[in-house]
């Protein structure tokens, strides 16, 4: 198995309807359905997507997107999101310029990056 074959499983162990789909350049789209949302944001549950890119797991995780109509509760739109679609996936999504701070490829993985995703969706703003 590959790094990125391991650590999905990992990720499929505490998620099991994540799925991982190859994209036309290389990279794989992960998706984990129906994230559970806290008070304060406009839907009570939402799929969230990320890229990994070619390199993975030396190059670092960058990003992730939602349901394009995710909203915080008041209406208004989340911090440092825009709609844009997810490369070479024709449908747009709500962007999340979300960057994690340090990377490293020996202790880091797709579910501690899944958890930087919900620790920022555990924060409607």
């Amino acid at each position: 198995m590959t790094p990125l074959e391991e650590q999905f499983e990992v990720l499929r162990s505490y998620v099991p309807n994540a799925t991982r789909e190859q994209l036309a350049d290389g990279t794989f789209l992960i998706t984990v359905p129906a994230v559970k949302l806290p008070h304060g944001w406009s839907k009570q549950n939402v799929d969230v997507k990320f890229v990994v890119p070619a390199g993975y797991p030396f190059a670092k995780l960058d990003c992730f997107w939602t349901d394009p109509d995710l909203r915080l509760a008041t209406g208004g739109n989340p911090t440092n999101t825009g709609s844009n679609a997810i490369p070479h996936v024709a449908l747009p999504h709500l962007w999340f310029s979300w960057h994690v701070g340090t990377w490293n490829p020996n202790c880091d993985s797709l579910l501690t990056y899944f958890y930087v995703i919900k620790r920022r969706l555990s924060d409607p703003r």
